[in-house]
């Protein structure tokens, strides 16, 4: 259900910010304006608020794809902590996501981003971590292990993250998927254990 509440949540906000430009302005995330003026409500609000209706049905749609699994496997590993751990996944993706830029951008009051991008490849990467080789099907179309799919994107982020020639927040990416990662091992170290089994036995 969680799921669900962050979908509806992050939809409500981006349709009335899609209608308020002001709304939108004051919920982006701006490095410039959390360092300088202290509005560290940025740091989580630009996640419910997204560039068009394309960039939210991307994002909203992974999530509820990986999000819904994630919470069943939450489940099944901490029991009656599983909502909370989920919250702190998704919330932790979206503010470790922000880390890069928060220092590259500190003195820049015109870069501004949108999107929950973070979060969601934090809760994608942990559903890779769980189940390394479940396919995922790349553009909806071409299966491919989560595994190899994760090289894949995290290779790419890294890359077009020092290229810097679009205005694609790369390095979010790179350090939400890391994150979503990691922050399964944090919870419970035997898991890794568990990885490893799952990534060479079926090798």
């Amino acid at each position: 259900m969680i799921t669900w509440f962050i979908i509806g949540i992050t939809v409500v906000v981006s349709y009335l910010a899609f209608q308020n430009p002001n709304l939108m302005e004051k919920l982006q995330f701006n490095a410039a304006r959390v360092v300088h003026q202290k509005q560290y409500y940025r740091l989580i609000s630009h996640a419910f608020v997204h560039a068009g209706w394309t960039h939210l049905f991307v994002n909203m749609l992974v999530l509820y794809f990986f999000g819904k699994p994630v919470e069943t496997f939450f489940s099944y590993f901490f029991g009656k902590k599983s909502v909370v751990f989920f919250l702190i996944l998704y919330f932790g993706g979206i503010l470790v996501s922000n880390l890069s830029s928060l220092m590259k951008h500190k003195d820049n009051y015109y870069y501004n981003a949108v999107g929950a991008s973070g979060a969601v490849s934090a809760v994608l990467f942990t559903f890779i971590f769980l189940n390394p080789w479940e396919k995922l099907y790349f553009f909806g179309l071409i299966p491919i292990p989560g595994i190899l799919f994760a090289a894949g994107y995290l290779l790419y982020s890294w890359y077009m993250s020092k290229q810097e020639n679009d205005h694609i927040a790369h390095d979010a990416h790179f350090l939400g998927a890391l994150f979503g990662f990691i922050f399964p091992i944090l919870l419970k170290p035997s898991l890794f254990r568990s990885f490893i089994d799952q990534l060479f036995f079926l090798m």
